[in-house]
């Protein structure tokens, strides 16, 4: 017999082997390369589909973020949604794989009647492992794609579509080629199926020859159908358009690929002109944009909200748009400066590596148990398998998250995750606090505090992503493999037509209702920003008796947060159930087909046990996937915050190289000044000049633009035109936070931490000893009122320093201010909530004998103007622009707005004091007809009562022609 093996032609055999690898390979080569098309696709496709508006240069720590994007807009935007192909067109595409679909099932009717002639048990002639998985898997994947074409809501096939047509026609061309080569040789008429060469001499008996005619046809046919969708593609496409994946495909295929992750609409913010909000899309489109100094002065969007403000619907984007977007984290959580985290990490991934190996070796040695177990009852004298047994319960001590493996895992991952969440944690802190003042002018602040809260969960869906999803992905590669070779390609492919349809179903399932778990999101945090709002302004509560109402606007939050979880909650319990239903089908199967072996006696019961416990193990990998899939929703749509929040730039930014301000004297020159806030003039040709130790104030009406003064000196904003020089060199040239450091402010409205007064005052400089404390609180003439606490300067002074009068913040302000030592002091209103007489005390020191005050340059806006008449210099604003110059007397001889001014509040003041004299005046009158009638009746205390209110009002109404009373302490401030 090895002699005729030996003159069998190798033509005919070797056709027989490429046919049957062809055949067992064909589910799996067609899976693999549908996976690589689709993964290339959304790779090209979203570059694109997207335009590149500007680069986000770096994020907190100078870590490199993801460029900002935003979807094209074109002028034949609108063919993007428009069917390429006709409705007859996608018809016939359809109708085409469904023609594939019922070909792969003519070939399995007429294997099962060619087996049924034969035997079932016979693994030869048409009743081979090969054919049965290309049949098979044929139908699997054909009816896979057929449903994806059924459920696309154009009606047009896309560019993966065509690619696996192409990949389909090529492989069935090889099968064809292999069938044709077989069947023309020397033994032509015999049947092609799996027979070695020896059973392929004894065909000719055994078969007839229509057999193999009639799979021959079939496939034919199904290679002319393939042939013919590809043909019909190029032809209505075009051949230059069929190779190149266009943006309308991107966003005709990417319609229904996955949950959005970043707001389509993403607001970049960077070093502009003024400072504003400003979009990528409006930067690049401004036409008439001018290079100034170093910025770009465009228009701005007007109420633009900062992107991680409750998006609502979000534009569908690709799984690798979430993996290159969510990339930006990833410097933040590796321990690049730690080398023997990076070696905890090392060892915590060859863990990994030896729990898939145990997961591969419990099976396998429960079959070797049981086959021992099954052996000793046999023999004459039983022997107990210990050491099947000890090997075994040692591998189950070591399987699984919870095991010895898997908590020593976890325990050495500890400082990595802690690590994490503090570098990810302060990143963002740190972020926020480097943002401009526009976002935080803005800025909500539970929303701010939703997003930043977010940090936990980005940290622990990476940690998931790292060491549970890859690995999880390796348990169901090595079960498909396990089943391959330890069961055969039957079982592999059961393994895989499980695997694949439990992904797609609880990927599509989770996909539909990403609107609905973004919904719920949204209503979380709205729920978290009303409950801070109200918290926050709880005295405006009480103001206006507005309790009922805050707590039914709280009530109707939580409501619609209740609404949302519950459709989201409803959701996911469906698709439990499905999910439940196609692994349960899946293991079904093969018990069926597991036990049927055993019954006809290919297998042993071992080998049933085995796939019994493989597939167990296959059922967690799967459940895993089945809720990571909405863990990386929930994470996907919390991180999206934080992530746009990363991408938020501050507009002030230092230029490269620029030294610090030192020794700073205080000098101050503004030359010609212009600034807009969203194209709105503010300042406009603004010059004047402070030397150093003078006292320059600024007064005018409300919104003529005292206050935008400040904030450019503090280099919140960058002037648009002109320059701002300290020094005699442009601030600019200077750092920001150096420039800031020789500045104090002292606002209008003080915000104290909630925490000792002594804690707020070190604030402005923690090297500040007690008694330094002590000389500033004196010049600020609050020293005395701090000791009349119980707790002195220990004493708490409770949310945004709430337990202290508006006077008293403003003192504790200025004291603080002082212990900064700024060369050039700020004065924003900073005793408008004082009275007089605390309010000359504090002048006296600060700026007539100087004690505390020399040498510094101090800018005051003030709308009381007593308050300023010491200044050396007095700037009239009037609608952005300087109308009047010159001290006190100056101003008054010129007899213009600042004379005007002067008197309007002089008379006001006058007559606020003579109403005061009345008032008392007409109180003394009320204590003396009190004491009055003590010696009357009652009935004459009646009408004493009413002489007393004649009495008052006599003299509130006579008060005017009162002459005024100088009073000391008197706190008035005109209207």
């Amino acid at each position: 017999m090895a002699r005729e093996l030996g003159r069998e032609p190798l033509g005919p055999a070797i056709s027989h082997a490429i046919l049957l690898q062809a055949e067992v390979l064909y589910p799996f080569l067609l899976l693999l390369a549908l996976g690589v098309v689709f993964a290339a696709h959304s790779v090209v496709a979203s570059r694109q589909q997207e335009d590149i508006e500007t680069p986000t240069a770096t994020g907190p720590g100078g870590k490199p973020l993801p460029v900002t994007r935003i979807k094209v807009e074109k002028p034949h935007a609108r063919s993007a949604t428009a069917p390429a192909f006709s409705p007859s067109c996608a018809f016939c595409f359809k109708a085409g794989t469904a023609f594939i679909v019922l070909t792969f099932v003519a070939h399995l009717v007429h294997v099962i009647l060619q087996c049924v002639q034969s035997s079932w048990s016979d693994t030869g002639r048409f009743c081979n492992d090969e054919l049965l998985v290309y049949v098979t898997g044929g139908i699997f994947f054909w009816q896979y794609i057929e449903f994806s074409l059924l459920g696309k809501k154009l009606d047009s096939p896309s560019p993966i579509h065509f690619s696996v047509w192409c990949i389909g026609l090529g492989y069935e061309a090889i099968v064809l080629a292999a069938l044709l080569a077989l069947l023309s040789g020397r033994r032509s008429h015999h049947s092609y199926t799996g027979m070695s060469t020896l059973e392929l001499r004894d065909a000719p008996k055994q078969f007839p020859v229509p057999a193999d005619a009639t799979f021959l046809t079939v496939l034919v046919i199904r290679v002319c159908v393939l042939l013919g969708l590809v043909v019909l593609y190029v032809c209505v496409r075009g051949g230059a358009r069929t190779f190149r994946w266009s943006a309308t495909d991107a966003v005709r295929m990417n319609a229904d690929e996955a949950t959005p992750l970043l707001n389509g609409h993403a607001t970049g913010h960077e070093g502009n002109g003024n400072g504003s909000a400003i979009s990528y899309r409006s930067r690049r489109r401004a036409s008439d944009a001018r290079r100034m100094n170093g910025v770009v002065k465009v228009p701005r969007q007007k109420q633009a909200e900062f992107a991680f403000y409750r998006p609502q619907k979000l534009p569908h984007r690709s799984w690798w748009e979430y993996l290159r977007g969510y990339r930006v984290f990833f410097p933040y959580l590796w321990p690049a400066s730690e080398p023997k985290l990076q070696l905890l990490v090392l060892v915590c991934f060859i863990l990994v590596i030896l729990q898939r190996v145990i997961n591969v070796m419990v099976p396998i040695r429960l079959g070797i148990l049981v086959n021992a177990v099954a052996a000793a009852s046999k023999s004459n004298k039983p022997i107990m398998p210990w050491k099947e047994l000890v090997i075994f319960l040692g591998l189950k001590l070591m399987q699984g998250p919870s095991a010895i493996l898997g908590s020593f895992r976890a325990m050495l991952w500890i400082p990595v995750t802690q690590h994490s969440y503090i570098s990810l944690q302060t990143a963002a802190f740190e972020h926020v606090h480097c943002l401009s003042l526009d976002f935080h002018l803005g800025k909500r602040t539970g929303e701010l505090l939703s997003a930043l809260n977010k940090g936990g969960s980005v940290n622990q869906f990476l940690e998931q992503t790292t060491f549970q999803v890859a690995p999880t992905l390796l348990d169901l590669f090595i079960a498909i493999g396990f089943f391959w070779v330890e069961f055969g390609p039957i079982y592999a492919l059961c393994a895989t037509i499980i695997t694949f349809s439990y992904l797609v179903l609880t990927i599509n399932m989770a996909s539909t209702r990403a609107d609905q778990r973004r919904d719920m999101v949204n209503a979380d945090r709205e729920e978290e920003a009303v409950k801070n709002d109200s918290i926050t302004a709880y005295e405006t509560v009480k103001y206006f008796n507005a309790e009922p109402f805050e707590f039914k606007r709280y009530r109707s939050a939580i409501k619609t947060f209740q609404n949302a979880e519950a459709k989201v909650t409803a959701g996911m319990n469906l698709m439990n159930m499905w999910q439940t239903v196609v692994f349960i089908s899946g293991m079904l199967i093969v018990m069926t087909i597991a036990a049927y072996e055993v019954v006809i006696g290919r297998r042993d019961i071992a080998e049933f046990i085995m796939v019994m416990t493989y597939l167990n193990q296959l059922q967690g990998p799967l459940n895993f996937f089945g809720s990571f899939y909405r863990t990386v929703q929930q994470a996907m749509i919390s991180g999206e915050r934080l992530l746009e929040l990363f991408k938020i730039q501050p507009n002030m930014i230092d230029k490269p190289g620029v030294p610090p301000l030192k020794d700073c004297q205080g000098y101050i020159r503004w030359e010609k000044v212009d600034f807009d806030y969203a194209n709105s003039p503010a300042l406009r040709d603004l010059s004047f000049e402070c030397k150093p130790g003078t006292t320059t104030a600024f007064v005018g009406e409300s919104g003529g633009g005292k206050s935008t003064i400040f904030r450019l000196m503090f280099r919140y904003y960058n002037c648009m035109d002109g320059c701002i020089e300290i020094d005699n060199r442009d601030v600019r040239d200077f750092t920001i936070d150096s420039v800031r450091k020789a500045i104090g402010v002292v606002p209008q409205e003080t915000i104290l931490f909630n925490e000792t007064i002594k804690y707020n005052l070190k604030y402005a400089n923690q090297s500040s000893t007690d008694e330094e404390i002590f000389e500033a609180c004196r010049a600020a003439s609050i020293h005395d009122r701090i000791l009349s606490f119980p707790d002195g300067y220990d004493t708490k002074v409770g949310e945004r320093g709430m337990r202290l009068s508006g006077g008293e913040k403003q003192r504790i302000s200025i004291a603080r201010t002082i212990l900064k030592k700024p060369k050039i002091i700020l004065l924003d209103e900073a005793t408008s909530a004082l009275d007089s007489e605390t309010e000359q005390q504090i002048q006296g020191k600060l700026f007539q004998n100087k004690e505390l005050g020399e040498g510094k340059t101090m800018l005051i806006i003030a709308h009381r103007l007593s308050t300023i008449t010491h200044a050396e210099q007095i700037l009239v604003l009037h609608r952005g622009r300087i109308i009047e110059r010159g001290t006190h007397d100056e101003l008054i001889a010129k007899e213009g707005k600042y004379y005007a001014m002067w008197q309007k509040q002089a008379k006001a003041e006058e007559a606020a004091k003579a109403a005061l004299v009345a008032k008392q005046q007409a109180r003394q009158a009320m204590r003396e007809a009190r004491l009055a009638g003590k010696d009357s009746s009652d009935e004459h205390s009646d009408d004493g009562g009413d002489s007393v209110g004649s009495i008052c009002t006599h003299n509130i109404l006579t008060a005017p022609t009162t002459p005024a009373v100088e009073l000391s302490g008197l706190d008035i401030a005109p209207h």
